[in-house]
């Protein structure tokens, strides 16, 4: 009797659930399905830190002024009385789909405690060097020189235990002059390029820096090395037969230094390779009265006429280099530190004739090359801190 009892209890609860699951089954099947959109498929836009446009900001202020230690005279634009530096020092760079904030230099450093960066490369990457080391020196006012055959390199911030310097090497690659004993063949002399033995001042240091910065591209040129003048290349010693062009040159020392870099710099040594920084000469080159007295940034459908190669202009050089560079360097565990088209817009922002010496002008001519600082260099720092925060995933 208990057992049928227990029987009919069951069949009982059976029911109920089976019941009530077609219910909730059947309500679930007539309601309405959820309209899918485009917006469902697509992924959030990717932000692009160099890629956008510059933006005026009348309340915008540099982080440091013309007592830094650190500034190299040419590039004083403060102390040298440059016109329109308030202007210049405005405007802002508003990166594509996010937005870029300055560095917090006690926070960066912070970050880089017990750590070091390098800069190898031209007087591009010095400039660049140079803003670095003036906006972190707001947080570490102790900051020394740091030199090397009492020539000044960088400097050394002692609250952090950080060390931030440059060494110079323009070509990459060795090089070095070699006079002729005549000049039957119409040449001077030679500048000897060993393709593949990197520059004294850099092969050493490879296992010295936790974040290093390359660069070359200036010095690639018929307005540093003339005909008589030109770069003869060698390979394990002997020249290379038939010789050379100069960006054939360049290609082969950048395939020799690359693979240099990939052996022996550590492979968790964050390492970049700044694109060029682009001339803004109007009128001709540095030595023909090429100027560069602009007082506003060039607009975005300016840039094409200026700078791209097909148009054969005397600030061609960027992109041209840029593409022979960026071939070189994909498939390497070197980032791209592509700084070129937002430094395009900035024709307004080079020393141009302040260059803090009387006679400096008709010597060199216009500065149209490097940048005033405060300047142009204060966002790649913004940008390259903001790249080695993503990288050693720290929120300083």
């Amino acid at each position: 009797m208990l057992l049928q009892h227990s029987t009919t209890v069951f069949t009982v609860l059976a029911l109920s659930i089976l019941i009530l699951f077609y219910s909730y089954s059947l309500k679930f099947l007539q309601s309405p399905k959820p309209q899918l959109t485009a917006a469902h498929f697509l992924s959030p836009p990717q932000c692009n830190l160099f890629k956008g446009h510059w933006e005026f900001d009348p309340n915008r202020e540099p982080v440091y002024d013309d007592s830094c230690p650190f500034h190299r005279n040419a590039w004083n634009c403060l102390r040298n009385k440059r016109e329109r530096m308030g202007i210049i020092n405005s405007w802002k760079w508003m990166p594509e789909n996010c937005s870029l904030g300055r560095i917090d230099p006690i926070g960066f450093l912070g970050m880089m405690r017990n750590k070091n960066i390098g800069f190898v490369g031209d007087s591009l990457n010095e400039n660049f060097l140079v803003s670095l080391l003036c906006i972190l020196r707001v947080a570490d006012p102790g900051a020394k020189k740091w030199k090397r055959k009492r020539v000044w390199r960088g400097a050394y911030f002692p609250k952090y235990n950080v060390t931030v310097a440059y060494h110079r090497a323009v070509l990459l690659a060795k090089y070095e002059w070699q006079s002729k004993l005549s000049d039957q063949d119409g040449l001077k002399g030679i500048y000897r390029v060993d393709v593949d033995v990197p520059a004294n001042d850099w092969v050493n240091i490879t296992k010295f820096y936790d974040v290093l910065v390359f660069n070359t591209g200036h010095w690639w040129g018929p307005h540093k090395f003339s005909k008589e003048t030109p770069l003869v290349f060698y390979n394990r010693g002997q020249p290379i037969i038939p010789p050379l062009e100069i960006l054939d040159g360049l290609k082969v020392v950048l395939r020799n230094m690359i693979s240099y870099i990939e052996k022996e710099v550590p492979s968790n040594t964050l390492k970049f390779w700044r694109m060029q920084s682009p001339r803004h000469f109007y009128g001709g080159e540095w030595n023909q009265n090429g100027s560069c007295l602009s007082d506003e940034p060039l607009e975005e459908t300016q840039l094409d006429l200026w700078f791209d190669p097909s148009n054969n202009g005397v600030n061609k050089e960027a992109r041209q280099l840029n593409q022979i560079i960026q071939k070189a360097v994909q498939e390497t565990s070197i980032r791209l530190l592509d700084l070129t088209n937002l430094s395009e817009y900035r024709a307004d922002a080079h020393p141009a004739v302040w260059l803090g010496k009387k006679d400096a002008v008709a010597i060199w001519g216009q500065d149209c090359m490097h940048w005033c600082l405060p300047g142009v260099p204060d966002t790649w720092v913004d940008i390259l801190s903001e790249l080695i925060r993503q990288c050693f995933g720290s929120n300083y």
